[in-house]
């Protein structure tokens, strides 16, 4: 059985699980986190399952190498096509969540919504991961899904809250798909260091959900039924790891980690 003052793995392709795990230590500041970045291998968008899965396995078993009470697939497209897989690996011994069924079960608090524009990379929309969930629980709810492959590596790369970030998000958001939504759902990780520009196109007309602050609270939930939330006041030291580093990675991280990351290499694939 794991204890209480064990870290909580937090896995996704690059910077955009980061988002997560800010959500998660500005709700549970006792808790201890083990981050992997998986940017040898990003954008997972446009990588088969099968690799998404081999990808999702390695990292799991890597966290769980360090001790982890818990994995969190920071990661839409790997928490779509990997998730089984990671679940399968933790077991009971493990608690393991995905970006995908807190942000779902949230809409169920929102009376007002009718039609539900989605936005992602190729592979999770794709899978359809989102519409199904959405229409087991809420049959009424209709849904429109947007593949937009350019915003993840845009994002990775630094552009973004500037003029070309803003043309680019503008035009994704202006194609006919997404016509009369009244909520929009940021379908990857990457896409809350955008949603301010997101927000500037839509002028308060849409709701924006992202799927950080969701899965903070299903976090804290799991944690809390299973008594392994850190009693301890002070957060032990985070440990970052990504599997090829990257300059761009290392300056996001300190937006939200400020004099914190250390980051170290790991290729898990040598």
């Amino acid at each position: 059985m794991q204890h209480p003052d064990a870290p909580i793995g937090i896995f996704d392709s690059g910077i955009g699980g980061l988002t997560v795990a800010s959500a998660i230590l500005e709700r549970m500041p006792s808790e201890r986190i083990v981050y992997f970045g998986d940017t040898a291998h990003l954008p997972y968008g446009d990588k088969s399952a099968k690799s998404i899965q081999a990808y999702s396995r390695a990292i799991t078993h890597f966290l769980i190498g360090k001790g982890c009470k818990m994995v969190v697939v920071a990661c839409n497209t790997a928490s779509a096509v990997g998730y089984r897989e990671v679940k399968k690996i933790c077991g009971r011994q493990v608690l393991s969540a995905n970006v995908i069924d807190p942000v779902v079960s949230h809409l169920g608090d929102q009376h007002q919504t009718r039609r539900v524009g989605i936005i992602g990379t190729k592979r999770t929309v794709s899978t359809r991961a989102y519409t199904k969930r959405i229409q087991e629980f809420y049959p009424d709810i209709e849904t429109a899904e947007l593949a937009t492959p350019l915003l993840a590596p845009m994002i990775e790369e630094g552009f973004f809250n500037n003029k070309i970030s803003q043309t680019i998000i503008n035009s994704y958001l202006s194609r006919k798909t997404l016509d009369q939504i009244d909520t929009l759902i940021l379908a990857c990780t990457h896409y809350p260091l955008i949603q301010k520009e997101i927000e500037n196109f839509y002028k308060g007309g849409v709701r924006i959900v992202d799927s950080a602050g969701a899965v903070a609270v299903s976090v804290q939930e799991q944690l809390t039924q299973a008594g392994l939330l850190n009693p301890q006041k002070r957060a032990g030291k985070h440990e970052f790891y990504l599997s090829d580093y990257t300059r761009s990675f290392e300056e996001t991280a300190r937006i939200f980690f400020p004099g914190q990351p250390r980051l170290k290499e790991m290729n898990l694939w040598t």
